[in-house]
C-alpha cells in the first residue's frame, strides 16, 4: 500500500492521488487502507517516512565522517525519481491541507533534524565539536543547502555532502 501511495504521490501529486486508486493498485479494498491510516495525509506521510527509513545506515569514524555519511543518504533520497517533486507536492498543499504539512514535519522533517542533532551531540560528547557550537544553525545549514542548490537549478553532485560539511565544520569543531 505504501509503495502504491508513493507511485500516486509522485505521478499525480497529493491533490491528484486518491485512496480509491491506491487501493486498486495495491490490490486491497479501501477498508484495508483505513484500518491502518486515518486518511490521505496519514497515508502519504507514512509512505514518505518509509522512504526515509530506507536510507543507508550512517557509517564512519568520527562526527565529521558520520555527518557526511548521513548527508549522502539524504542526497540519495532527494535524487531518487520524483524525490524532490514529492516534497513539492507536500509544500503545495500547505494552505489547503495543513494536517499534511503537520504530519510531514512530525514524521519526516523532525526525524531528519533529530538524527543530525544526535550526530552533532555525539561529536560534542566525543570532544570533536565545541560545546558552544550552534547546533540548530548547523542543522539548518546542512539540510537547507540541498534545497537551495536544487531550487537554484544546480546539480546536487556526489561531492555536495562533503562540500557542505567542509563549509560548516570549521564553525563546529575545536
Amino acid at each position: 500500500m505504501l509503495a502504491a501511495a508513493l507511485v500516486h504521490l509522485a505521478r499525480d501529486g497529493y491533490a491528484g492521488m486518491s485512496i480509491d486508486g491506491i487501493a486498486a493498485d495495491a490490490g486491497v479494498g479501501k477498508p484495508s487502507i483505513y484500518r491502518r491510516w486515518s486518511g490521505k495525509a496519514d497515508l502519504a506521510t507514512a509512505a514518505l517516512s518509509k522512504l526515509q527509513a530506507e536510507e543507508p545506515r550512517v557509517v564512519g569514524n568520527g562526527a565529521r565522517a558520520r555527518l557526511v555519511s548521513h548527508l549522502r543518504g539524504f542526497r540519495a533520497s532527494l535524487l531518487r525519481p520524483n524525490g524532490m517533486a514529492m516534497l513539492g507536492a507536500v509544500l503545495a498543499e500547505e494552505s489547503r491541507t495543513p494536517e499534511l504539512m503537520a504530519l510531514f514535519r512530525e514524521r519526516i522533517l523532525a526525524r531528519r533534524r533529530r538524527l543530525l542533532h544526535d550526530l552533532l551531540a555525539e561529536g560534542i560528547a566525543s570532544g570533536e565539536i565545541r560545546r558552544d557550537a550552534d547546533v540548530d544553525a548547523a542543522v539548518n545549514a546542512l539540510v537547507g543547502s540541498f534545497y537551495a542548490r536544487y531550487l537554484a537549478g544546480q546539480p546536487i553532485g556526489p561531492d555536495w555532502p562533503e562540500r557542505v560539511v567542509s563549509l560548516v565544520w570549521p564553525s563546529l569543531s575545536r
